[in-house]
């Protein structure tokens, strides 16, 4: 199981890094660029900021390129106090849990998540792309696998460039 986990966290991240590719975010289509057009960026910043969505943008000195910073927020699945499921609810909380990320994925509430690598407190991250933060500690809650205290989540805002691959 662990190795499907990890497998579906490195597809994520190999399709995140095409450096070329049309994304949709929360129904706003965004041509993904190294150089946005600053009609381009004053488009997205009025689309975002109509959505609730929290910006900012500067203008980066070396390359006078419009950098556009969107506020996201990076929930932590860590550790809960309910971990004594047997192994058969925990496979099951584990598909449920796996459909409703695929579900935030389809929605367009999540852009990236996985699990760490280590049998650590924090057991994995995801990133909601959502206006609030309240609507992101809603969705993350949702998750079965919080619901039932295997998981609990640890939220934060985390702002980040649009449009940059990960590299």
């Amino acid at each position: 199981m662990r190795t499907i986990i990890i497998l579906i966290f490195w597809l994520a991240l190999v399709s995140a890094c095409n450096k070329q590719h049309k994304e949709t975010e929360n129904n706003i289509e965004v041509e993904s660029s190294p150089e946005p057009s600053e009609a381009s960026v004053k488009k997205l910043k009025e689309e975002l900021t109509a959505k609730g969505f929290q910006i900012f943008d500067y203008v980066e000195e070396k390359t006078k390129d419009t950098i556009l910073m969107q506020q996201y927020f990076m929930a932590f699945l860590k550790k809960g106090p309910t971990r004594s499921q047997s192994k058969e609810e925990t496979d099951s909380l584990q598909k449920l849990h796996l459909a409703h990320l695929g579900k935030m994925y389809e929605l367009g509430y999540a852009d990236i998540s996985g699990p760490f690598g280590d049998d650590g407190e924090i057991r994995g991250i995801t990133i909601y792309n959502v206006p609030t933060m309240e609507m992101a500690d809603s969705l993350a809650n949702a998750d079965p696998m919080v619901k039932s205290g295997r998981l609990v989540i640890e939220l934060h805002p985390w702002w980040a460039a649009k449009g940059f691959p990960l590299r």
